[in-house]
């Protein structure tokens, strides 16, 4: 699912809410995430999950090519770990070939 397809599904789902106000509150969570995730903040989702940041070291790699040895630097990554609810449900639908899908 993209952005512009949970844009529409929302629109489509709540019929209060023109597909502009739905684009809206969508890039208003998305980039409010954004914003907690650069400053170093988790977050979390109860049923869906919970993103944070990890650091990774500065670590000696090669050149896979050339075998080069080649120095990469410390890093921070976004981490998302699913909550038990959505891994449950993840894994009960490839079961079922996804016939419990919401619209």
């Amino acid at each position: 699912m993209t952005r512009s397809d949970l844009i529409t599904k929302l629109a489509q789902r709540h019929a209060l809410l023109t597909e502009q106000d739905a684009e809206m509150v969508v890039k208003a969570i998305l980039n409010s995430m954004m914003k907690y995730l650069s400053e170093g903040e988790r977050i979390e989702i109860r049923g869906f999950g919970s993103f944070c940041i990890n650091s990774r070291s500065p670590r000696v790699g090669r050149n896979p090519k050339s075998g080069e040895i080649v120095l990469v630097p410390a890093k921070r990554a976004t981490h998302f770990k699913a909550a038990k609810e959505l891994r449950d449900r993840v894994n009960r639908n490839t079961s079922s070939a996804g016939s419990d899908q919401p619209d």
